[in-house]
């Protein structure tokens, strides 16, 4: 239901009949699978963006499994094998970290993968940084301690361990986090904090494995803009038309075209690239 509703939601965008649409049908869909976003009250944009990239990867997952079913009943190898392939979710936003851990005792080492669809990104100042000195936060090197030692299958005892995130795939489409919301004592706030984004190719080959030689060649397609206090919000959209180049900002019903230097705000809260 989830993504027909989506679908329905694209067509009536890309077929311009009216200047704005309502999200509303897509809304109460979505709904009905994650009860927190049916109520009328502040919910957060990127919690909202993972939920509904993983409602439609499992509704693609279910429509191949039907399909496969019907045409490959009598091969079970071929079914399986058809099963498995990505979906234009995981091939559009889905990219892979390798997180080396290495047991600060006996030094061994080992790899562990985790896939990832946004990079939630810590903000190291409370009053101006950039990009780069988030993702250089987040990419540096920390030590496992505590409740959080590993079990050590050398040492056979858990044991305190570093630990160090590279990225071995980077997806086609990457989301940047910045997480602006933290806690203070019992208190949560929000950071304001001015961060300065490139509008091309974010540095990413010092977080990258060998493998990948050089940076991708990114653009920055589309900013999500937070404005107001942690219950009391606003949201806003920035989006790059993929022929014209030109800037839009998106406000409720209000559309308008920005310059491109009026994309840089301290309000930025997910960046597309």
């Amino acid at each position: 239901k989830s993504a027909a509703a989506f679908a329905c939601l694209l067509s009536d965008m890309w077929l311009g009949a009216s200047d704005c649409v309502s999200l509303e049908v897509f809304h109460s869909v979505l709904g009905t699978q994650y009860p927190a976003f049916s109520k009328r009250t502040q919910q957060d944009a990127q919690e909202f963006l993972i939920c509904v990239l993983n409602e439609l990867q499992e509704a693609l997952k279910k429509a191949r499994a039907q399909l496969c079913k019907r045409r490959c009943t009598t091969n079970a190898k071929a079914s399986r094998e058809s099963v498995s392939e990505t979906s234009i979710i995981t091939q559009l936003f889905e990219g892979q970290l390798s997180y080396n851990i290495t047991c600060l005792k006996c030094q061994t080492t080992i790899d562990r993968p985790e896939s990832f669809t946004v990079l939630s990104l810590p903000i190291p100042s409370k009053t101006a940084c950039s990009l780069q000195d988030c993702l250089e936060c987040f990419f540096q090197q920390d030590t496992l301690t505590w409740n959080n030692q590993i079990h050590c299958s050398w040492c056979g005892t858990k044991q305190d361990a570093a630990v160090k995130a590279t990225i071995t795939k980077a997806p086609q489409i990457i989301i940047f986090h910045l997480k602006r919301f933290e806690w203070q004592g019992n208190r949560k706030r929000k950071l304001s904090t001015d961060i300065c984004f490139p509008l091309s190719n974010p540095v990413l080959s010092p977080y990258s494995s060998p493998l990948l030689c050089k940076d991708a060649e990114y653009s920055l397609c589309a900013v999500v803009n937070h404005f107001g206090f942690l219950d009391d919000g606003h949201y806003t959209a920035f989006c790059k038309h993929s022929a014209t180049k030109n800037w839009y900002s998106f406000d409720d019903a209000q559309i308008t075209q920005i310059p491109d230097s009026s994309v840089q705000t301290d309000t930025a809260y997910l960046l597309f690239f």
